[in-house]
């Protein structure tokens, strides 16, 4: 059977995504010279930050299998929700501690809706599809509830979170980073993360191997609660304001990010690099349409685009690689006949 050829043993495929993104960072910057300034990454860096996060997030629950369309509406809430809490709290207790316990809150709000969506999905049976969906309706109707669909106005020092830097780091590239270094180190060097990435591939085979696959999937939930809350903080901190209906969309994003990047929606691939990779093309992209003075309303056409060449590759390799296993599987049962 042929193989297929490396170059000094690096399989060009596996980085694929790595050669586009590049590819695509050559092409802008001749498209416009302002590209590449260190102001236009650096705004670009900023603004991903939020989104990527929720792609981690994403590509967690669908390694293993499942996904979250609730995303944008559980962040909407428990961001909304640790901005008030700061508002009001902060005249008796300090900016610091206030604002500390307020980013904690967003977290620990955004875990207790993923648990809810971990009951239906795991214990109920409901698809992830069905019970995030009505996540999705019911954080945002408390977000809207709670504020009677009016913005928090006047947030003051929040704004810090979002909008601060280290040195002349933005904090929110920092938080990335530090993100990003632990989802790479959760899938590539934990039993948790290779759990995830077996129960994708075949859930019952997980189990027959004696893999918890309940807990390995509410871990995935609150994983990925954790993720939704800080993205929640950061998002409104950047915005300097509560919004109930902010981050609209933001969980289709996420899941373009994912899916752009490699994860496949059958479950059982995935990387963290992969994902981080397909949220700045989208940014890259998303940036030099409007460096380029490109319509808007194109921008959502080649956007969506972009899913469905990504989801054909998906369902194109995937199937290439079933084939290939049988065929491979095909040839050793020649291999050993008589």
């Amino acid at each position: 059977m042929k193989t297929k050829k490396t170059i000094k043993g690096i399989n060009p495929g596996k980085y694929s995504i790595f050669f586009v993104l590049l590819f695509m960072i050559l092409v802008s910057s001749l498209l416009n010279k302002n590209f590449l300034s260190a102001g236009n990454m650096t705004n670009v860096a900023r603004q991903l930050a939020v989104g990527t996060i929720l792609a981690y997030g994403e590509m967690i629950l669908i390694i293993s299998g499942m996904l979250d369309l609730s995303a944008g509406s559980v962040l909407a809430l428990s961001g909304l929700l640790s901005v008030g809490f700061y508002k009001n709290m902060v005249q008796t207790m300090g900016v610091y501690p206030t604002l500390t316990i307020a980013f904690f809150l967003a977290i620990f709000i955004a875990v207790l809706c993923n648990i809810f969506n971990a009951v239906l999905v795991t214990n109920l049976h409901v698809p992830s599809f069905i019970a995030t969906l009505a996540m999705q309706t019911i954080a945002r109707g408390i977000a809207l509830l709670y504020t009677k669909g009016q913005n928090i106005l006047q947030i003051g020092d929040y704004k810090i979170i979002g909008q601060g830097q280290i040195w002349v780091i933005p904090t929110p590239i920092i938080v990335l980073a530090v993100i990003t270094i632990i989802m790479w180190y959760t899938l590539k060097h934990t039993r948790f993360g290779r759990s995830l990435y077996a129960i994708g591939g075949n859930e019952e085979a997980s189990i027959a191997s004696g893999i918890n696959v309940n807990a390995s999937k509410y871990k995935a939930f609150i994983f990925n609660g954790v993720l939704v809350g800080i993205a929640g903080v950061l998002f409104m901190s950047r915005v300097n304001a509560g919004l109930p209906n902010g981050a609209i969309g933001y969980e289709m994003e996420g899941l373009t990010a994912a899916i752009v990047g490699g994860t496949s929606f059958s479950g059982g691939v995935g990387t963290t690099g992969g994902t981080l990779a397909g949220s700045f093309i989208i940014g890259f992209l998303n940036n030099i349409m409007n460096l380029s003075g490109v319509d808007s309303y194109v921008q959502q056409i080649v956007r969506g685009l972009l899913i469905a060449l990504a989801v054909v590759y998906d369902v194109r390799f995937k199937s290439r690689k079933v084939n290939r296993v049988i065929l491979v599987d095909d040839e050793s049962k020649k291999s050993v006949e008589p």
